[in-house]
């Protein structure tokens, strides 16, 4: 075999497989390594599809396409961009979890940049041996916590690469600008240190000034190597997300995922939610189940937004409860954490989630607690007496974590309830309706986000980014659609919703002094003309 043939043939992102016409097979030395006949990309995708589909479980399946992306990356960004409702939910939630969970198992060719204590004091070689040259979007974990599955250290690398592999085929940008990371300060998951296939350092997580030494030689080694990156920060714990943002946010180009970008597919929701009821924000009384920094984020975000509107500070605050484990957040709770501080309210502990609906009354109820089926019937009907039309947002994933289904939502508010999910639900049939549950994914900001932020090289990313986003999704949801319970643009508009969305939000980042590059005369054009396209 020519070596020019071996390299193209080995690389995914030059391999078109059999869809290699016939001139470039002899120009390239490919003649004979295929068959005689020529594919087009649709029936490449088609054999793909069948090949998909005798697959035993969507785990198969995940392995299947991760196969394809080190293969054929093209045709992977095909399938992927071409019907997104059915291959999303195999690349990233739900799948991505128990792929996690069981990555020691399934691995094949590695993928990722793994960056472990060992690697103290040579970061910056580290990050250099990653092939491409001019890397853009870094998603970067420590694996502590995976979704709402826990701590699982390098496996969690399925995370950053799922992500990574959504901002291309939602947000468009190029795949070789994109680097999963994973930074390994050990695990405390006692089964993955037993077992013999776990493939990452084997002691108890690092903590304190030994981790966030690592963490600092990492984000300088970026900053250096690849100056034009932004850093994505995902799925690490609530102890360290919180502070990690606090310390880099207004230091280099860098966001978290679980706080900014859930907040903004929160508020987005609630932007939608409103429209379909006819009112504001403002009129409005939030409750939080789970308190952690995806909660406090949206609620931060919410404040901002009720301010937008025209409320004070004060006033919007006043709106917004949270509930951890203890109960609601009140002075009295012994369980207040540093960044629920800004949400302690006055009243008296409330230990259960029923009756913290009896007490505050909300009007919308969101779930961020991983505890699965905790919005129970009780919980939804006790909301029902004083609201007709609740708003119900069960953002936990993956589906096994949901607070609730959307058939249970709709079956116990007669098809009345503003719901939406962090995970895929089927449509429900109540009084002759079809309704379709809304995925509160941030799968529909970030890849916006990231691309807007690509595109014009932000030197910061911003909380009135993340609101921006926001109110530019809940706009592209029509009124046909709210009528049907969407309350996202249908999954299937996903990637034109991202570049719509990325156009407002670059404009933003222009209006605010913080692109380094020039504005172009017609940012849409422009956008566009920067977005990746997976055809041959």
């Amino acid at each position: 075999m020519r070596k020019e043939a071996h390299e193209i043939l080995y690389n995914p992102r030059l391999n078109k497989g059999t869809a290699f016409s016939e001139a470039e097979r002899e120009l390239l030395g490919l003649t004979g390594l295929f068959p005689d006949a020529v594919d087009d990309a649709s029936t490449q995708q088609q054999r793909a599809a069948g090949q998909l589909a005798v697959r035993a479980n969507d785990l198969e399946r995940y392995v299947f396409l991760s196969e394809l992306q080190d293969r054929n990356e093209r045709l992977f960004y095909q399938l992927l961009r071409n019907d997104p409702a059915q291959y999303m939910p195999i690349v990233y939630t739900p799948t991505v979890g128990e792929a996690c969970q069981k990555f020691g198992h399934i691995m094949r060719r590695p993928k990722g940049l793994y960056v472990s204590l060992r690697h103290r004091g040579r970061v910056k070689d580290i990050v250099r041996n990653w092939p491409e040259e001019d890397v853009r979007i870094v998603c970067v974990t420590d694996g502590e916590r995976i979704l709402g599955l826990g701590d699982l250290g390098v496996c969690g690398m399925g995370i950053p690469v799922g992500k990574l592999a959504l901002y291309t085929a939602v947000g468009g940008v190029p795949p070789g600008r994109c680097m999963p990371v994973v930074i390994d300060v050990g695990t405390n998951n006692a089964g993955f240190l037993t077992d013999p296939l776990y493939p990452g350092l084997r002691q108890p997580r690092a903590r304190g000034a030994e981790f966030d030494a690592l963490v600092e030689e990492f984000v300088l080694a970026v900053q250096e190597v690849h100056p034009r990156a932004c850093i994505q920060f995902e799925d690490f714990h609530n102890t360290t997300a919180i502070p990690l943002l606090a310390r880099y946010r207004n230091r280099v180009c860098c966001f978290n995922d679980d706080i900014q970008g859930t907040a903004s597919i929160a508020v987005a929701g609630l932007f939608a939610g409103c429209r379909a009821l006819g009112n504001t924000l403002a009129d409005h009384r939030y409750l939080f189940f789970g308190a952690g920094s995806a909660a406090t984020g949206i609620a931060d975000l919410l404040v901002q937004a009720m301010c937008a509107q025209g409320s004070t500070e004060a006033a919007a605050r006043a709106r917004v409860w949270l509930m951890n484990s203890k109960g609601l957040v009140v002075q009295e709770n012994p369980g207040i954490q540093p960044h629920q501080i800004p949400f302690v309210r006055e009243g008296r502990l409330v230990p259960t989630l029923l009756e913290a609906v009896q007490t505050v009354k909300p009007t919308v109820l969101i779930g961020t607690s991983t505890q699965p089926q905790t919005f129970t019937r009780e919980v939804i009907e006790a909301m029902r007496v004083y609201c007709k039309r609740p708003i119900v947002f069960p953002y936990s994933n993956p589906t096994s974590k949901a607070e609730c289904t959307a058939a249970q939502a709709w079956s116990w508010t007669n098809g009345e309830a503003i719901f939406a999910a962090g995970s895929p639900f089927p449509a429900f049939e109540i009084n002759g309706r079809t309704l379709i549950p809304g995925q509160g994914n941030n799968v529909y900001i970030y890849p916006a986000v990231g691309l807007a932020v690509y595109a014009t090289e932000a030197s910061r990313v911003t909380d009135e980014m993340f609101l921006k986003a926001a109110a530019s999704l809940a706009s592209r949801t029509t009124d046909a659609e709210l009528s049907v319970g969407l309350i996202y643009p249908p999954i299937q508009r996903i990637h034109e919703s991202a570049v719509e969305v990325a156009v407002d939000v670059a404009a933003l980042i222009f209006d605010r002094g913080l692109a380094r590059v020039e504005r172009p005369k017609d940012i849409e054009a422009w956008i566009r003309s920067k977005v990746y396209q997976p055809a041959y």
